[in-house]
């Protein structure tokens, strides 16, 4: 059951202030509406794998903000336009999605967003429902308005184009197929990432179109991960929601201090008056490691609990800060396959890509333990025992197996 709806303007303005980018056309017309009725919003998601992390929860966290002031929230599964794959961001086309590929994709994601969002106060709808449904007459409506020009303006299609990349049919028509579910859930306002933008102004323009209606869009930061990077997989620089608690807390603690401000934020409920005073200190030149170790209890107990925030703070101080060596089972195995192809030897591994695990042993962040020898080839490296136990960065243990 939603909640009852909230008009107050501060409450309001809040939600459209804190861990939010931009809010096109504008801001105060969208409050408004927002103090009149209840809106219908939604935000979208493809669930093109299993595993959420810290910078998917922003845009849910915001969702769950509209739900709580009481507006109609729609978490719309992108079970039509995953077939496509969105192309955003990437130098090359996302590979297809079987329907049992997507439905275990979702159980996984909302098993993981459930620790971000109350779903009894959100509806989950699937686009493939009226997607699947378009006819040859529809989907050349759909294509009529837009022109070539304007879909191509995209920021990943200029670089493929400028690297002489191929850029595939179906994936110009990915902003119409999104923009088309705006029409047909009849929505007030989209949410979503930063980098989501281009597909929801379409979602806009098509709702003009087809409904002659206005539709806002908001869009929050992406957040930066453990190396200052864009949070993401292939960087091997983000915070899983799943992971453990001592792995959550030990990874916020590794970002860099200049983020600390912005973690609190967009991911955490800290009173914006506190964060503010924060700030303030820091500026002063306070020492940031307090303000972080707060900002790590605080996320580790969003995501599992106070008790294991407290354990996970307290195995922080004790192996990362007094450098103890933790129990064997906090050890994750690191287990590097070499292979010969054609003469030449090769190596993989379960954990980093190649080129990761080459720039840590490069930067004397890989350990031997217990002596804390550095490992700085990737010759030091295989030439050690299987088993041998790893540290690697601040705050990661490994036990090592090398299988030939």
């Amino acid at each position: 059951m939603p909640n009852k709806l909230n008009t107050n303007l501060e409450e309001i303005n809040k939600v459209l202030e804190r861990g939010v980018e931009q809010i096109l056309p504008k801001k105060e017309t969208l409050a408004k509406l927002m103090s009149e009725k209840v809106i219908t919003l939604y935000l979208g998601i493809d669930p093109t794998g299993f595993q959420l992390h810290l910078g998917h929860s922003v845009p849910l966290r915001k969702l769950q903000d509209f739900a709580e002031l009481g507006h109609r929230v729609i978490l719309l599964v992108g079970n039509g336009t995953v077939k496509i794959g969105d192309p955003t961001g990437r130098d090359q086309s996302r590979p297809m999605l079987s329907d049992e590929e997507i439905n275990a994709n979702f159980a996984n994601w909302q098993r993981q967003a459930s620790k971000i969002l109350d779903f009894s106060l959100i509806e989950i709808r699937h686009n493939a429902d009226w997607l699947d449904r378009l006819n040859y007459s529809d989907l050349l409506k759909l294509m009529a308005k837009a022109t070539v020009q304007q879909l191509l303006e995209r920021d990943m299609f200029q670089n493929r184009l400028k690297k002489n990349l191929p850029i595939y049919a179906h994936e110009i028509i990915y902003p119409l197929l999104q923009g088309y579910d705006s029409v047909v859930m009849d929505v007030d306002l989209e949410i979503g990432g930063r980098d989501q933008t281009f597909n929801m102004l379409m979602g806009r323009q098509l709702q003009n179109v087809y409904q002659q209606k206005e539709k806002w869009v908001l869009s929050t930061p992406l957040i930066e991960g453990t190396d200052g990077r864009k949070m993401g997989k292939s960087f091997n620089n983000y915070i899983a929601l799943d992971d453990s608690p001592v792995n959550i807390y030990g990874k916020i603690m590794s970002i860099s201090d200049d983020l600390i401000i912005k973690y609190f934020e967009v991911l955490t409920r800290v009173d914006m008056v506190q964060v503010q005073e924060m700030k303030q200190a820091l500026d002063r030149g306070e020492n940031p490691m307090l303000f972080k170790k707060e900002l790590a209890k605080q996320i580790t107990a969003d995501l599992h609990d106070q008790e294991a925030s407290l354990k996970a703070s307290e195995h922080f101080q004790a192996i990362v800060q007094n450098k103890a060596t933790p129990d064997l089972e906090e050890f994750t195995e690191l287990i590097i396959e070499i292979k010969e192809k054609n003469g030449q030897l090769s190596s993989s591994n379960n954990i980093f890509s190649n080129s990761e695990l080459g720039r840590l042993l490069e930067q004397g962040a890989v350990k031997l333990l217990p002596e804390q020898k550095s490992i700085n080839s990737w010759q030091e490296l295989l030439a050690l025992a299987n088993d041998s136990q790893l540290k690697i960065g601040k705050h990661r243990f490994y036990q090592l197996k090398i299988k030939k």
